[in-house]
Formats: C-alpha cells, sequence, structure tokens
C-alpha cells in the first residue's frame, strides 16, 4: 500500500473536514465496491476452478462414476454433484 499525503491530492477544504476527525495518523479508504475485483479473479484461482469443474462434468458426461471422480478430485459427493448440476 503506497501513502500519499492528503495535502497532494484533496482539496484543501476537503482536508480541512478530514481533519476535524484524524489528524496525523495514516487513514485507509477503500476502492468503490464496484472498482474490487471478485473472488479468485487476480490470481487465477477462479479460472482454475472453472477449468477443473469444466473436467469433472465432461468425465461424468463420458460415463465416469461420481464415486471415481470423488476419489480422483478428493471432493464430496455433494460437491461433485452441484458441479454437474452446475453445468
Amino acid at each position: 500500500m503506497d501513502y500519499i499525503n492528503g495535502k497532494d491530492v484533496l482539496p484543501e477544504e476537503l482536508l480541512r473536514e478530514l481533519q476535524r476527525y484524524v489528524q496525523g495518523k495514516l487513514i485507509y479508504i477503500p476502492k468503490r465496491k464496484n472498482n474490487r475485483a471478485q473472488w479468485g479473479e487476480l490470481n487465477g484461482t477462479k479460472e482454475m476452478f472453472k477449468a477443473r469443474n469444466h473436467k469433472i462434468y465432461n468425465l461424468y458426461l463420458k460415463g465416469k462414476s461420481i464415486e471415481k471422480l470423488m476419489e480422483k478430485y478428493s471432493l464430496s459427493e455433494e460437491s461433485i454433484r452441484k458441479i454437474i448440476a452446475n453445468s
């Protein structure tokens, strides 16, 4: 996280208003919700699970049993069934 001096980026009026609440302290200003990445988007986890689930579904369509899929992917029966139902 980078440190930015408020006097360099904020209008003077807003800076004075903030100083009524906080002076000489670091303050974190979060991103707006619509600017935030969703879970797994930045590190590739979301795509990894999507690809895995696609493989599970295709194997199921080719006749692989739920029990074999559970064993292969170390997932519960409920998880495998959810993946199949949502594909």
